[in-house]
C-alpha cells in the first residue's frame, strides 16, 4: 500500500490520500556539494534544497504554508530535526542541506534522509546553551543570535545551531522549546533565555574576614626599608623669574640659619607662646600653660595696696569758714 501511494503522490494524485502528508526520501548532501559551488545563505540558514518534484507534489496536497519538514536519519536510531525549504532545484532523488544540520542528525555524504511535512506550533520561548565559554565575549549575544535565527525556521530541542560572529563560529544547544519540542519561529515573538556556557566556572567568593585583610593597605615603615629615603627640606632647585637658577650653596646657608636658631633657643622658655617645642614626637600633645612670675615693682605694689584707702572728693567745695 505504501509503495502504490508513493507511485500515485509522483503522479501527482497525493491529494488522493490527505492523510499520509508528503513522506519521500532522497539522499543527502551538504551545501559544499551544490552544483554552482558553496551558498553561504544556505548554509548559514536552517533550510534545504528540494528537488522539483517535491514541488509538484506539495501543490497537489493540503499542505500548510509555510512549509515545514521533518528530517529524519532512518539509519540512526530514527534521529530527528526539524527546518524549512529554501527552493526546489536540486537534482532528481537527491537534497542538499546544511553542515550544521547534517551533524545534527549524525548523516554523512550521500546517506539516505527520510522528509516528511509537518505541521508546527508557534514558539514562545526558548533556551540555548552555548558550547564555549567564548562566546562570553561577544557584547550583544541576543542581536547576534537573532540576526542568525532569520534564516532558520525550526527549532528543536537537541539540535545545536551554529552562529558565525567576527570570523568565528559559536555552537549552541537548544535546551528548551515552548510549548513543544519542535516548533516554529517564522514571523514569532519569542522569549531568549541563556544557560552558563559549558565549562564556565563561578568565581569563589571568598570569606569576608579575608576579603577585609586583602583590601586593607599595607602599612610599611619607611625607616625600616634599607633603601627608603628620608625627607629633607629644602632640598629642591629654586627658580627665579627671570630665568637664573639660585646661586649653589643657599641650601647649606639655610639649614645653618635653622640650626643656629634651634641653639639659640633657650630649654626655659620651650612652651612658651611664639617658641616651638623641638622635642615634640608624635603621638603625644602637650599643653603648657604660661605662667608668669610678677616683678619685683609689682610685687611691691601688691604689698602697698590697701582697699578704701584713698582721699574723698566732693562735687562743691565747701565755704571757708571766717
Amino acid at each position: 500500500m505504501f509503495a502504490f501511494e508513493d507511485v500515485m503522490n509522483q503522479m501527482g494524485m497525493g491529494h488522493m490520500f490527505p492523510g499520509r502528508g508528503f513522506t519521500r526520501e532522497y539522499r543527502c548532501y551538504s551545501t559544499a556539494m551544490l552544483p554552482n559551488g558553496t551558498r553561504p545563505d544556505v548554509e548559514k540558514g536552517g533550510k534545504i534544497i528540494l528537488p522539483p518534484s517535491a514541488l509538484h507534489v506539495l501543490s497537489q496536497m493540503n499542505v500548510q504554508f509555510p512549509m515545514l519538514f521533518k528530517l529524519r536519519n532512518l539509519a540512526h536510531s530514527g534521529r530527528t530535526t526539524h527546518g524549512g525549504v529554501l527552493e526546489f532545484i536540486a537534482d532528481e532523488g537527491f537534497m542538499y542541506m546544511p553542515s550544521w544540520m547534517m551533524r545534527n542528525l549524525f548523516v554523512d555524504e550521500g546517506e539516505i534522509v527520510q522528509v516528511q511535512s509537518v505541521s508546527l506550533p508557534v514558539a514562545t520561548y526558548s533556551k540555548f546553551q552555548p558550547q564555549s565559554v567564548d562566546f562570553l565575549d561577544i557584547t550583544d549575544p541576543r542581536a547576534v543570535l537573532e540576526s542568525t535565527l532569520r534564516g532558520v525556521a525550526c527549532l528543536t530541542v537537541g539540535d545545536i545551531i551554529a552562529i558565525e560572529y567576527n570570523s568565528k563560529i559559536f555552537e549552541l544547544l537548544v535546551q528548551e522549546t515552548k510549548p513543544a519540542e519542535a516548533v516554529s519561529i517564522i514571523e514569532t515573538d519569542m522569549q531568549v533565555d541563556f544557560d552558563a556556557p559549558v565549562g564556565y566556572k563561578e568565581p569563589e567568593r571568598l570569606p569576608r574576614k579575608q576579603e577585609i585583610e586583602e583590601d586593607e593597605p599595607m602599612m610599611v615603615d619607611a625607616d625600616a626599608l634599607p633603601s627608603a629615603s628620608k625627607f629633607n627640606p629644602f632640598e629642591g632647585s629654586g627658580q627665579r623669574l627671570g630665568g637664573h637658577k639660585k646661586k649653589t650653596g643657599q641650601k647649606d646657608i639655610v639649614n645653618s640659619l635653622v640650626e643656629t636658631m634651634k641653639k639659640k633657643v633657650d630649654v626655659t622658655t620651650l612652651g612658651q607662646r611664639g617658641v616651638p617645642n623641638y622635642d615634640w614626637k608624635p603621638g603625644k600633645l602637650h599643653f603648657r600653660r604660661n605662667l608668669r612670675k610678677p616683678t619685683v615693682s609689682e610685687s611691691e605694689f601688691a604689698s602697698s595696696f590697701s582697699a578704701f584707702s584713698g582721699a574723698g572728693l566732693s562735687l562743691k567745695k565747701a565755704a571757708s569758714k571766717s
